[in-house]
This record gives structure tokens, C-alpha cells and sequence, in this order.
């Protein structure tokens, strides 16, 4: 009897089973005979897929009018220093160092920038955020940056930091996972590869106000005005990651939206942190007040066993499970598209190997 495959990898990550079926069933005629994969991004077709796919997110997130949304490439990274280069203007801004994404971030902006650190959690290894009232913000910032999630480290700012400037948010891995206030946000972006779809597409949600008419000293490719003013389609756009995505949304939706992701998602993390706290093998680190509801690190109180673990995990279908090489251990991604089954089967190969070993 074939097991159940189930892909704990922080991505790219699993997709939905309904969504690959749709791509599968659709691969070779996505319009008048051709394949999404050879359409013109300029097609008629994909245009107006791409207007409706840009309709459901905004759906889903309540994004008004005064935001623009755009289908970049380049992944989150490259986003690193387009956020300085655009709302910067070579002024000062202020970072919150929460892990390692975070902290390349920073290390990009100072090529753009003055960079202010405001609060560096590396000294207590990224398991803790300081209290709001010891960072040190600066006077004229011109935004204010943090990674809402670190998928590496498994720590999640749950609420949104309380500034006097525009809030700029990394938020590749919890995009979509739960409602947002999006009014709060200057900018936010993500790449796809986590709860939104495959690799090679990253999603900005930015106030017109702050791109429209700015950075004209940038190349157009660069800039954040440029793209909206082509409708993400300044030059070729990656047509196959943004109809994944476009799909991705459209099951999000028959979920019941973002109110039903929030509910899944904050059980599973609730179903997989209890069962750790409580058992003799495992721990995780990261204050309580700070844990993933996405990523759920963990490593063994007795030496040895981690090469056991995750070769036997992977015999029996629950895969990726290596914690990431900078850190070690092991570590449960567990995105929308993982189904609370799967928490259940790992729960309990858990058990099994602890009281095996133990």
C-alpha cells in the first residue's frame, strides 16, 4: 500500500493537491490550443487572467484602491534593495533584526542607505525579540523594516510593530495565512514559493503614495512606479509561477478565504507545539510569544539521533524535515497547503521514535 508523501520543506513547499491537479489537467491547452508554459504574457488570455488573479487577492487581503499590487521576479531578495532604493531616498531607516533573513536585509539596505539597527535579536540566537521600549528607533526614518516571519529560526512577530513611519514587512512565509490589517503596511512583500505557489514570483502590495512619481533617478526596471504603470508587465513576466499563484488564490477562496487559514494554520502550530512542550525528546526554543505558527524548529535532548530521525521520517513519507544547515536540528514547515492530517501522522512518528529511544 503506497504511504502518504507529505513535504515539511520551508520551500519551495507543498502545494495544494486541488491546484496541482488543475495545472496538470490544463498544462497542454491553456487557450486556443497552447500551453500556459508558451503563452505571451501579453495575451489576451492571460491578461485577463492575471487582472482576475490581482481581484482575488485583493479580495482576500481587503486591498483597496490606494495600494498597488504588482508580479515582480527576482525573488524576495532582490526586493532587499528595491525597498531602500525606492522609499529610502539615501535617508535613514530603521531595521528590526529578527533572524537571518532580516539581517541580510539590513545588510543590503546599507548599500542604499544609513542604516539604523533598532534591536538585534542575535545575541540570545534569535529565539527573542527585546521589548518595543528598549529599541532605538531613529527621529526621521524614512520606514521602519521587519521580517514577519523567520523561516529559519521559527519566529513570528505576531503583532505589528507600533511606528511613526511607513511599515515595510517581509512577509514571504505568512502571507495569506490568517487576515491582516493591511492598512498599517506601507509595503509588504513576499515570494511565492511558501503559501502562494512556486518559485520565481514575488508579490508587493505597496501605497501608491510612496512609488508614484519617486525614484525617477532608478532605470525603470528598478522601480516600483515603473512596474505599476505597465501593470507588472514592464518586460516578460514569469507567466507560469503567477498562474500557479492565481490558482493558489482561487483555492484560498473556496477554503473560506483568509479566516479559515487562520483557524487551520493556528491548530496545526497549536497541535504541533503542545505535543513538543509536552514530551521528553523534543524542545523548541523560541519564546512562546514569538513562535511560528509556520516554521516549527525542534531539536533533541539526546545526542545521536537526528540522522536516525530523519532518514526513518523519510521512509515513512514525511519529508524535508532537516532543520536548516546554518542552524541544525529539525524543523516542520507547515504551510496552508499542509493538511492538518499530516500534523497527526508526524505527531506520531514522534511518539513512536521517542519511545523507542528513549
Amino acid at each position: 500500500m503506497p504511504i502518504n508523501v507529505y513535504n515539511f520543506s520551508a520551500g519551495p513547499a507543498t502545494l495544494p493537491k486541488s491546484v496541482i491537479d488543475q495545472i496538470t489537467d490544463r498544462l497542454d491547452n491553456f487557450t486556443d490550443g497552447m500551453s500556459i508554459m508558451e503563452i505571451s504574457h501579453r495575451s489576451v488570455a492571460f491578461k485577463d487572467f492575471a487582472s482576475e488573479s490581482e481581484s482575488n487577492l485583493r479580495s482576500l487581503l481587503q486591498i483597496d484602491d490606494s495600494y498597488a499590487v504588482l508580479f515582480l521576479q527576482g525573488g524576495a531578495t532582490q526586493q532587499f534593495s528595491m525597498v531602500p532604493m525606492n522609499l529610502a531616498n539615501q535617508g535613514t531607516v530603521d531595521y528590526l533584526i529578527t533572524g537571518a533573513w532580516s539581517k541580510r536585509a539590513a545588510n543590503y539596505a546599507k548599500y542604499h542607505c544609513n542604516l539604523n539597527i533598532v534591536a538585534d535579536s542575535s545575541d540570545n540566537n534569535f529565539i527573542d525579540v527585546s521589548n518595543p521600549a528598549e529599541w532605538v528607533n531613529s527621529k526621521n526614518a524614512e520606514y521602519f523594516y521587519y521580517c514577519a516571519n523567520e523561516t529559519i529560526h521559527g519566529l513570528e512577530i505576531h503583532d505589528i510593530p507600533e511606528v511613526n513611519v511607513p511599515v515595510v514587512s517581509d512577509m514571504s512565509s505568512t502571507l495569506c495565512t490568517r487576515p491582516i490589517e493591511i492598512e498599517k503596511y506601507g509595503l509588504i512583500f513576499a515570494s511565492a514559493q511558501k503559501n502562494l505557489g512556486i518559485a520565481g514570483l514575488t508579490i508587493v502590495i505597496v501605497k501608491k503614495d510612496l512609488i508614484i512619481d519617486k525614484a525617477k533617478d532608478l532605470p525603470p526596471l528598478l522601480r516600483y512606479d515603473a512596474h505599476y504603470q505597465e501593470k507588472s508587465m514592464l518586460n516578460t513576466s514569469p507567466v507560469f509561477p503567477w498562474y500557479v499563484a492565481g490558482l493558489v488564490f482561487e483555492w484560498i477562496l473556496e477554503q473560506g478565504g483568509l479566516d479559515a487559514m487562520s483557524k487551520l494554520n493556528e491548530k496545526k502550530a497549536s497541535l504541533l507545539y503542545n505535543y513538543i512542550d509536552n514530551s521528553i525528546l523534543y524542545q523548541n526554543d523560541v519564546n512562546p510569544k514569538f513562535r511560528s505558527w509556520v516554521n516549527i524548529p525542534f531539536t533533541m535532548t539526546q545526542d545521536g539521533l537526528e540522522e536516525n530521525f530523519l532518514k526513518t521520517a523519510s521512509d515513512v513519507g514525511l519529508k524535508n524535515l532537516k532543520g536548516h544547515r546554518t542552524v541544525g536540528g529539525m524543523r516542520a514547515s507547515v504551510y496552508n497547503a499542509m493538511p492538518i492530517k499530516a500534523i497527526e501522522e508526524l505527531i506520531a512518528f514522534m511518539e513512536d521514535f521517542e519511545n523507542v529511544n528513549l
